[in-house]
């Protein structure tokens, strides 16, 4: 198994591994938030019931309320009943009984006035305005805001006028029952501890009062429309009725907190992840980088131990070219040396900024692939065909002639030493452009980008390095792009290398 193959199964076992601890950490997270979520509704249904129940008991207080307030104006109308039948000299009656029911009033504050407001009598009046003048007829002013004062005629053409108001015991109750209401109210956004809660009329058109929410939205009638709708939405609104023929709304939704409970496992799982994705461009990176490391000092020590032989067979050459006196041997062995010396220059260049120039493709192809083609099998046909004129790009010549030497190659392999090798080049609107065509075995899909990965080989023997080196020339030095244009299995594939102009 190929170090590729290996890398390629690790991954796919920490993949199915950390699958299975993302999904395990989800699982035990969304059961935690699902219980305290449990909880959580559990104490906003109790808050609702009891929030029913204090709305029963204050309806209840009101309605009891009422009929107290019933029996209270009963006993003035009584009263009152009673003072004009001992005004009326004419009606023969039971002057006890009436006198009685005047006397047994202990609650209703009256005042008896002649026809200029001149006080003749009072009874229940509160002890802090009585003998000051002014308070005294305030307190008339007062009475004859609530109610008409009643007329009592003695003689034939003299008059005298009774003021009253409700009584004492009347106005704390009624009071009471405001107070009771106001607290209800209160107490309705206090409860609800973080529930959002909004209180609202019978026509759900206005605020009453409410608590954990955004009162901006309040004065914008859309969206508070809005608002409550998502609430009704959630939960059903509940109906009060603190006064008969009254209803009133609250409207409340689920906690804040419990909101971010429910995206909690989500969130926790894309922390994870980019923890992970971070983890792995960094250890990625100092992988490449070390890569890195390893090549240059590899290429550096590879052109090191080359110059020494290289500089021996110089001198044999030149002793050769002397005694051998064969020029055509001479001539083959010179570019053999040439060839070396290009060798030693590309790795000594390998780690260090290369020297880009503008080289003119319709000489530099012929020339790059002129030795490739004398050595390589007679049955390999190759052809160069230019798709524009006058196309130049920038490039480092020994560095890219590796390049095309890689590319001739592995074509030259898939074919297994027969077929046939195109080189095209032309310009389009990405720039310079060189497509090495061959009809070897062609390249699977799900493959195309992994035979740029280092240590990717179809061979049975080679290190898989020709064609990352050759990305890594294009891509890193030159700036461009190199990639599987088209393949097809069983007929070739297509290499494109694109350059800067």
């Amino acid at each position: 198994m190929s170090i590729y193959s290996r890398k390629q199964n690790w991954k796919i076992v920490l993949g199915i591994i950390a699958f299975v601890i993302v999904m395990a950490s989800l699982f035990y997270s969304n059961s935690i938030v699902e219980k305290i979520g449990r909880e959580e509704r559990q104490k906003v249904k109790l808050w609702s019931q009891a929030i029913l129940r204090k709305a029963r008991l204050v309806k209840y207080t009101d309605e009891l309320f009422t009929k107290l307030r019933l029996e209270e104006r009963k006993k003035v109308e009584l009263w009152v009943e009673a003072i004009k039948r001992l005004a009326q000299t004419d009606v023969s009656t039971d002057f006890t009984l009436l006198s009685r029911i005047v006397q047994d009033n202990t609650t209703v504050p009256v005042i008896l006035t002649d026809e200029n407001r001149k006080i003749i009598a009072h009874r229940n009046l509160d002890s802090t305005v009585l003998g000051n003048e002014s308070l005294m007829q305030a307190e008339i002013d007062r009475m004859l805001s609530m109610y008409e004062p009643i007329e009592i005629k003695y003689y034939a053409d003299q008059k005298n006028y009774l003021y009253y108001r409700d009584s004492k015991l009347f106005s704390e109750l009624q009071k009471t029952l405001l107070d009771l209401q106001k607290s209800f109210i209160s107490e309705v956004v206090k409860n609800s501890a973080s529930v959002p809660v909004v209180y609202t009329n019978q026509e759900k058109t206005e605020v009453l009062q409410f608590g954990n929410v955004d009162s901006s939205e309040f004065d914008q009638p859309e969206l508070l429309r809005q608002m409550l709708a998502d609430m009704a939405e959630e939960n059903e609104p509940l109906e009060v009725q603190l006064q008969a023929g009254q209803s009133n709304y609250i409207f409340y939704q689920d906690s804040w907190m419990l909101t971010q409970l429910k995206y909690f496992p989500y969130v926790q799982v894309i922390v994870v992840g980019l923890f992970m994705i971070i983890a792995y461009l960094l250890f990625s990176t100092a992988r490449k980088a070390e890569q890195n490391q390893v090549w240059v000092g590899m290429a550096k020590e590879t052109a090191h131990q080359l110059g020494t032989p290289l500089s021996s067979l110089m001198a044999w050459r030149e002793l050769a070219r002397d005694e051998l006196k064969n020029e055509t041997l001479m001539n083959e062995l010179e570019k053999d040396i040439q060839r070396f010396e290009t060798i030693t220059e590309r790795f000594s260049k390998i780690g260090s900024k290369p020297k880009l120039e503008s080289v003119s493709l319709d000489a530099y192809i012929p020339e790059a692939t002129s030795y490739l083609i004398n050595r390589s099998p007679k049955n390999v046909e190759f052809s160069i065909e230019a798709k524009d004129k006058k196309v130049s790009a920038l490039l480092s010549k020994p560095l890219f002639e590796w390049v095309l030497e890689n590319l001739v190659k592995n074509a030259i392999d898939s074919m297994e030493g027969k077929g046939s090798i195109s080189v095209q080049y032309g310009l389009d609107k990405e720039g310079p452009y060189i497509d090495v065509r061959d009809s070897g075995k062609g390249i699977a899909v799900n493959k195309r980008k992994t035979v740029f990965e280092p240590g990717y080989t179809s061979k049975k023997r080679g290190w898989g390095l020709g064609l990352s080196l050759s990305k890594r020339i294009v891509e890193q030095y030159h700036r461009g792009k190199i990639f599987v244009k088209s393949s097809k299995l069983g007929e070739g594939t297509t290499f494109r290398i694109i350059l800067k102009a």
